[in-house]
């Protein structure tokens, strides 16, 4: 194809030849036999292995762009029978951007064969929602919040305010923001969202008209036996913000929420069901608007599966899967953030934005496909053990609730759901004794308070125990 015409003359144009081409392959027989810039089509996929011997081949270069998540998989079949290390060039919608070139190889990843479609933006109510304005993160340093910042840099902001409890986490994404985007006023805090007298501070000072929330402990077996710091960071330090954002005239306050949170299994999920309930009904109250961005988990992020299973390759296995039937649903960091944005600029207020996720992944599916990505054989070279599900975790997740009616929006990737309202005095009063007994040390009547407040909660069991548990 024409990718592959391009990447040879780049390759023959190199003065240092660092790629000497050898044949083409290609599924179009009208092909076969044609020599282009001297080199020759010599058959289709299938017979990539052979062709591979014959010519004593040291790569393969993968230069399909358009390729969905089956072409891509039946060439990695192909490429893996021949034992040989392989790249690909960059998907077409990187091309068209013009910021790659497509001899700029790279190793095939996840994400390429996991086919999620590239999201369409409506770049221009972003700008316009966003550009010139102050903006806020919290947990600036994490997964979702760095990425957040990298692209919010880039939209000519007024400021941008990073909050982040994590010294090392800080540090590295104040340095990036500086290199890239050296003319954005960068205020950066070393800051935990506990402290409601920092925030106030904060607040006070910078006046953020946007706080993008996205702070918060999201791993769910350590979390059953944590749920005072749960509670603590997740819904009292998003109430903390919430507060702040409302008492300093922020126009608008996203949070940043989880699958986890509907029909919750878990202290973690709980947590944050909490924190949504808390949000959407504070909107009533507030001249701030008040949005929620649910969406399921994001490839590569700090302690999830993909950099896990990695590890666990890299040693020579075996790979820890929980269940064979288990399913997720994933996204990239960088299409998270782009609809977190997007749904930034669609909402009012009260709103809970679902992220279009697409369809779950099995993760067995997931650890194959790693295993065979590092070109070894799952079962043969990398074994997979099952360890069973930990407290806390569902085989499968759920973007919204049954009570939950979904609408769609002006984005096709983004859906509206309705929330259950609670009484603020009830929802007040709940928040104080969840202070009270955070301070007390008692997990016991926090377990029953989280319950009491998210009856869906579906496991009533975790958390009932501290790690530091006030026994006298």
């Amino acid at each position: 194809g024409s990718a592959g015409e391009m990447l040879v003359r780049d390759l023959l144009r190199d003065p240092e030849r660092a790629y000497l081409p050898l044949a083409f392959v290609d599924d179009d027989a009208s092909k076969r036999g044609r020599e282009i810039h001297g080199v020759r089509v010599m058959g289709n996929c299938d017979r990539l292995p052979r062709i591979a011997r014959k010519l004593a081949a040291d790569l393969i270069m993968l230069a399909v762009p358009s390729a969905d998540k089956d072409q891509m998989q039946r060439m990695i079949a192909s490429v893996e029978e021949t034992g040989l290390p392989f790249r690909t060039v960059p998907p077409m919608k990187e091309l068209m951007s013009g910021n790659v070139r497509v001899d700029q190889l790279r190793e095939v990843m996840i994400e390429d064969l996991l086919g999620r479609d590239p999201v369409a933006l409506d770049w221009q109510a972003i700008e316009g929602g966003l550009s010139g304005r102050s903006l806020l993160i919290t947990g600036a340093g994490g997964s979702i919040g760095s990425e957040l910042c990298r692209q919010l840099a880039g939209l000519s902001l007024e400021k941008l305010i990073l909050v982040e409890n994590s010294e090392y986490n800080l540090f590295c994404i104040e340095r990036e923001l500086g290199e890239s985007f050296p003319q954005l006023a960068i205020h950066s805090h070393l800051a935990d969202v506990t402290e409601k007298g920092v925030l106030d501070r904060i607040f006070s000072r910078y006046r953020p008209q946007v706080v993008f929330h996205a702070a918060a402990y999201k791993h769910v077996p350590l979390l059953e036996e944590q749920i005072r710091e749960a509670m603590r960071n997740n819904l009292l330090g998003t109430r903390n913000v919430a507060l702040a954002a409302d008492a300093h005239g922020a126009e608008e306050f996203v949070l940043i929420s989880t699958d986890k949170a509907v029909n919750p299994a878990n202290v973690m999920g709980a947590s944050k069901r909490a924190a949504e309930i808390y949000c959407q009904n504070l909107n009533d109250r507030s001249e701030t608007s008040f949005i929620t961005v649910r969406f399921g988990n994001v490839l590569g992020s700090t302690g999830s599966v993909v950099p896990l299973f990695k590890e666990q390759i890299e040693k020579g296995g075996p790979v820890s899967v929980t269940h064979p039937d288990m399913e997720r649903y994933f996204m990239t960091t960088r299409e998270a953030c782009q609809l977190i944005m997007q749904a930034s600029v669609l909402g009012e207020g009260g709103e809970i934005f679902v992220l279009d996720m697409g369809q779950p992944v099995r993760i067995q599916y997931l650890a194959e496909q790693l295993i065979r990505l590092s070109g070894k054989k799952p079962g043969e070279d990398i074994e997979i053990e099952y360890i069973g599900l930990r407290p806390g975790e569902k085989l499968y997740e759920e973007l919204f609730h049954e009570q939950e009616s979904l609408q769609p929006t002006a984005h096709e990737k983004i859906l509206q759901a309705r929330y259950r309202p609670v009484p603020w005095e009830e929802l007040t009063h709940f928040i104080e004794d969840a202070e009270t007994a955070c301070n007390a040390y008692d997990c016991r009547q926090l377990s029953d308070l989280l319950t009491r407040l998210v009856p869906e909660r579906t496991d009533h069991s975790g958390g009932r125990e501290c790690a530091l548990q006030d026994n006298r």
